[in-house]
């Protein structure tokens, strides 16, 4: 019996982790285009200047890049638009509330497609870091390379 690996894509902000503390992480629905869905797929989306913000009580993700599907035959869309987050109403008023805080944020770490053929993105509260806690990340990252290497001889 053979088996076919499902392949599932995953885009993440790798500059999330570097420039926040990431407190708390949820996962997200997000409303989008056919084409767009299809974009994801092919692994057209970047989230690297993507911000979360709330607006009337709804959460949307702002400048997070999904490039236009080539084969499309809908319209043209802004590949920048504001794009709609799902989550329960629980989870939205903590998020808010914390989001007032001074220092915190949510920031988008990872766009994905779920086993259902979804797009999912997950979102995290984030504090920002100081120059000095970078210094610190940067110093982690590179003892554990080396140790990999290490472990890897």
């Amino acid at each position: 019996m053979i088996t076919a690996e499902k392949h599932i894509t995953e885009i993440k902000n790798k500059k999330a982790s570097f420039e926040y503390f990431l407190m708390q992480e949820y996962t997200a629905g997000i409303v989008l285009f056919g084409s767009e869905i299809k974009s994801i797929r092919a692994g057209k989306a970047n989230l690297n200047d993507a911000w979360c913000s709330f607006l009337n009580g709804e959460l949307w993700v702002n400048q997070m890049h999904i490039a236009e599907y080539r084969f499309s035959s809908y319209g043209k869309f802004n590949a920048k638009r504001e794009r709609k987050l799902l989550l329960n109403k629980k989870e939205l008023r903590k998020l808010e509330a914390k989001s007032k805080e001074k220092g915190y944020t949510i920031v988008p770490v990872m766009l994905y497609i779920n086993e259902k053929g979804l797009a999912k993105l997950q979102i995290a509260l984030a504090k920002g870091k100081h120059s000095y806690d970078k210094r610190e990340s940067i110093k982690a990252k590179d003892i554990n390379r080396d140790v990999e290497r290490i472990i890897r001889s």
